[in-house]
Parts: C-alpha cells; structure tokens; sequence
C-alpha cells in the first residue's frame, strides 16, 4: 500500500485532562480527598485508573462503592451534594494552575496560526474548564464542549460528535487527540480518525487510532497525516 499523503483536517478535537494538561494527578488527589471525605481508604491503584477519563459520574460511583456503599442507594440530596464536595475540592487544585503536557502548547499555537480550528471535548464540568482555561488559553478554541453540557458523556460518541457540529464540519474531516481508552473510544464512534498519545493508561490499537509517544513535535501536517493513514485503511 503506498504511503498515505497529508490532507488537512477541517478541524482538531482535542481532550483536556492528561492529553493538554497534567491534571489527572490533580483529580487524584481530589478523588482521594473525597475517600477520607466518606470516612474510608485511598482509593486503591485499580480503582483509580478505572476513573482514568471518566465522568463526574462515574468517579463518584466508584468512590461510592470503593467506600462500601452501594451507589444506587445514595439518596438524591447526597449524592449531589458529594459531587459539589469533589468539584469543590477539584476547583482548589485546578485554581493553583496545572502544567502542561509535552508538546501540548507547541500543538495549540501551530493549529491556530495554520488557522485549522479547534474544539476543546472534555468530561470535565464547565466550571472547572473555565480555570483550566487560564492556563490553556481560550483564544485557541473556537468552542468548548463540557462534560455536563452533553446528555452522554465520553465514551459515548455525543461530546466528539457535538464538537464537529459547532465547527460545522464532519466528525470523519476531524482528528480527535486523546489519551485513555474511555476517550478513545468515545472520538472512534463518533467517527473521527484519533492521535492516541497515552498517559496514565495503556490504549489499545483500534481502527481508526494513531498512537504515538508524546505530542511534541506534533503539528499541522502530523495530524493530517494522521487523517490520511486512517482513510487509507
């Protein structure tokens, strides 16, 4: 098969949390905050890794049921109340600023001067993106897609398929850049070729993802070229 050529993608949707930002360290400690919170142990390395990508509720789930608890009895108000505790604590974490990944600010600067727009797609609640924002520069997303501003978040297709619509573009014109299965998954149902560059978990090789090591030396072309090894498959 020949070697695929570099096509321009009409547009970049990129994860925030461990793909941009090294903040999955600080959702760490916030998780293990909330166990103390709930009277019972740090979470163990299984179950934090299991959180590795996932939603608001998924995380309290695990916390919940990590503590003993079954989450599916927790009465409303708790429950509620529990998620305002973590974000609360979260917002703390995220307020004392976040460094970047390898390659991460190198990436956003080139795709806004080439002009390809970006979308910021995340699970993460959109108080928290707006302090993220501080430190990733909001001049670089033409539009942000929060965790609880979709009905289904990651690794439902919703967030990856509702950033190509504020774009007005394709999923399949787009590529995705993520690093844990649970987004992965999430950009590949949607349709969009996926850069996969790993950080807390191994991702496994699918269809339409791409993996590589590190975002540094990550640019316009390298993404297009991306675009063009999926549709040659």
């Amino acid at each position: 098969m020949p070697e695929p050529t570099t096509t321009r993608p009409a547009g970049v949707l990129l994860d925030m949390d461990g793909t941009l930002i090294d903040s999955e360290k600080v959702w760490e400690v916030a998780l293990n905050d909330l166990m103390k919170h709930l009277g019972a142990p740090e979470l163990s390395l299984e179950a934090r890794l299991e959180s590795v990508g996932g939603s608001l509720d998924s995380s309290l789930r695990i916390c919940f049921r990590e503590a003993g608890r079954d989450p599916d009895t927790i009465p409303a108000d708790e429950y509620r109340e529990t998620g305002e505790w973590l974000y609360d604590r979260a917002g703390e974490l995220f307020s004392h600023g976040v460094p970047w990944r390898p390659g991460a600010r190198e990436l956003l600067g080139a795709l806004r001067e080439a002009g390809i727009p970006t979308v910021l797609v995340t699970n993460t609640i959109r108080v928290l993106v707006e302090r993220a924002l501080e430190t990733l520069g909001r001049e670089h997303f033409a539009a942000v897609v929060p965790g609880d501003e979709v009905r289904e978040p990651k690794p439902q297709p919703e967030p990856y398929r509702r950033g190509a619509e504020l774009l007005g573009v394709e999923p399949r014109d787009c590529v995705a850049v993520e690093d844990s299965p649970t987004g992965a998954l999430s950009a590949e149902r949607a349709g969009c070729a996926v850069l996969v560059v790993p950080c807390e978990l191994e991702v496994p090789a699918g269809p339409r993802r791409v993996l590589r090591e590190t975002l540094a030396g990550i640019g316009p072309a390298e993404l297009g070229a991306v675009l063009a090894e999926v549709r040659a498959r």
